[in-house]
């Protein structure tokens, strides 16, 4: 078995947390050259650089970045298990790191996450929204815990990840009452040249909603195309168009955007899922998100 040095790791974690070599060296009370030479064995040890030249700076190389947040990990956990030993409360709440992808309706992002917040453990909330491919990439560096997206891992990815479905639902149709109320009666074949508010092409919910719209020959007017769904929205708040949302948050989005619920199907469905490293979850909160959205929100057997 091949053994980490510790104490170089711990060089390298310093250099980083301090941002340069010099200053690393004042508060370690060693000598810059005694502690380069350390890094040197350690990036022999790891097989790759840690730091890359800008000007006459270092900056942390893909590898480097990525031995630091392990090591980040590691000697905050040292920490702990010395403040526990000496009966010291720990230094602070549990970390619940998320990435959304841009595509989830806000408000179902906030449903799925609000567990996580409820937990007897306080739970310190970071949330970054993104692309689906660039959070992927971050939760394979371990930058995230987990991944809310509409769609499963796809097949062929190098991302060594597990797609555990949170659940799914229909979809409900919105608009403001003078477009929702002509609709209403004869909801879905009213939808046929109807001024419609869609999510972009190559969405799992918009193709979803154009093999449904072919099935019963039903031809929209595209009113406009988003990307991002508040933005949509608000649009559709303001009377230019139908869009859709959830069935399962159909009460925020009335309260929400003062509009009136058009028709609601099951043929289209909304999946969700949450995307992990871990094939048996053992993140505290991220456990109490996929248990939340299984049993009450979805309420998947």
């Amino acid at each position: 078995m091949e053994w980490l040095n510790y104490h170089h790791l711990f060089y390298f974690w310093t250099v980083m947390r301090e941002g340069s070599l010099t200053a690393a060296s004042a508060r370690l009370s060693l000598a810059p050259s005694t502690v380069s030479a350390q890094l040197g064995k350690l990036e022999e040890s790891l097989g790759g650089k840690l730091f890359q030249r800008a000007g006459r700076n270092l900056e942390p190389t893909d590898l480097g970045r990525l031995v630091f947040r392990y090591a980040d990990e590691i000697f905050s956990l040292g920490r702990e298990m010395m403040d526990t030993i000496r009966g010291r409360p720990t230094a602070g709440p549990l970390s619940l790191k998320a990435g959304v992808v841009d595509v989830l309706p806000k408000l179902i992002v906030r449903r799925l996450l609000e567990p996580a917040l409820q937990l007897s453990e306080r739970v310190k909330l970071v949330c970054l929204e993104d692309k689906e491919d660039a959070l992927l990439a971050e939760l394979a560096m371990h930058s995230l815990d987990v991944v809310l997206s509409d769609a499963p891992l796809r097949a062929g990815l190098s991302v060594k990840a597990y797609s555990h479905l949170l659940g799914e639902c229909g979809i409900t149709f919105f608009a403001v009452e003078t477009l929702a109320g002509p609709l209403r009666g004869k909801f879905p074949l009213s939808l046929h040249e109807a001024p419609m508010l869609l999510p972009m092409e190559m969405t799992a919910l918009r193709g979803g909603l154009e093999r449904w719209f072919a099935s019963l020959s039903i031809r929209p007017s595209i009113a406009g195309e988003f990307d991002d769904n508040a933005l949509l929205n608000v649009f559709g708040q303001e009377g230019d168009g139908i869009f859709v949302a959830p069935t399962v948050i159909e009460p925020e989005v009335l309260r929400q955007h003062k509009v009136q619920v058009v028709g609601r199907t099951q043929a289209v469905k909304e999946r969700y899922y949450a995307i992990s490293v871990e094939r048996i979850i053992k993140h505290p909160a991220v456990a109490a998100i996929l248990e939340a959205a299984r049993h009450n929100l979805f309420m998947t057997k």
